[in-house]
């Protein structure tokens, strides 16, 4: 419930009123992560199709998939067919080490014969350099604000307990053990954190700035509506509003509301969500996520 990549996923899920069922994964031992064998990261998810389950990985590759197959639905394609769209490829980094990636995952795909004029492109792009950005950028200032101080980082995992329900799915003892030793672990990554991507002294400046970017940039549409997609969110706007969804209950999220205009963006995403596109059907998949 906490995991910032988890949240877009299911703010994507929720926008288009997709039915999951989500599995708590315990943060600290992952023991509900033992039955996949080369793939340990979260989200994950498992979508029931004909030929049964598939399995779908990493938070962007989820949403462009299920996007461009949403999108398609009417021409009879099938959802394995659109994930078959984007491979996983081996390649070594900078320093040599050896990475599986979706070097396409942030691209939505279009049927043959799709006719795209210039400013349906330009969007596109934009679209796209903004969910990107989330990834790359802005979603690194979260975990050191939130775990900025012990106390602070043992309140983000209280509140991650109560919202993701813990007392129904891990033992008391597994429930003490993850909010202490969690709140240790992610105070001490939080400053490792900080320093990779250069944030500033006082971390909640780096918050700070980073919302104040996207709200200007969700400013300079204003003629469109009242989101970067324009009278409607796009996957930029759910992707910002997944991750800062994973903080609300925390110190830093109220700290946002109070120094920055977050607020009148972040309750109007909200509300959309809770009156999805479509209604579910027959034909919706069902979804298991993992997050």
């Amino acid at each position: 419930m906490s995991c910032p990549f988890c949240c877009k996923v299911r703010a994507f899920l929720d926008y288009h009123g997709i039915s999951y069922d989500i599995v708590e994964v315990n943060p600290v031992l992952k023991q509900q992560m033992s039955w996949t064998k080369h793939y340990k990261k979260v989200p994950i998810l498992l979508v029931k199709v004909p030929e049964g389950y598939i399995q779908m990985n990493d938070s962007s590759t989820i949403i462009s998939t299920m996007a461009s197959y949403l999108r398609d639905r009417a021409n009879s394609i099938s959802l394995v067919e659109v994930a078959n769209f984007y491979p996983s490829i081996d390649f070594k980094d900078e320093e040599g080490n050896l990475k599986r990636e979706v070097l396409n995952r942030y691209f939505l795909m279009y049927q043959n014969g799709t006719t795209i004029d210039d400013t349906t492109k330009e969007t596109i792009v934009e679209e796209r350099k903004w969910r990107k950005w989330v990834d790359n950028v802005f979603v690194h200032t979260l975990s050191p604000n939130v775990y900025r101080t012990r106390e602070e980082a043992l309140e983000a995992f209280n509140w991650f307990s109560q919202v993701g329900e813990w007392e129904k799915h891990f033992t008391p003892l597994e429930r003490k053990f993850v909010t202490y030793v969690g709140a240790t672990a992610m105070w001490m990554i939080g400053k490792q954190i900080k320093k990779k991507y250069q944030l500033k002294d006082d971390v909640r400046e780096s918050l700070y700035d980073g919302v104040n970017t996207w709200l200007k940039e969700v400013r300079s549409k204003k003629n469109l509506g009242d989101f970067h997609g324009g009278k409607d969110p796009d996957l930029a706007d759910l992707a910002v509003y997944g991750v800062l969804n994973s903080i609300e209950g925390c110190q830093a999220f109220s700290d946002l509301n109070r120094v920055t205009r977050l607020a009148v963006w972040y309750e109007k995403v909200k509300q959309r969500l809770a009156t999805p596109l479509r209604d579910n059907d027959d034909t919706s998949p069902v979804i298991s996520i993992t997050p």
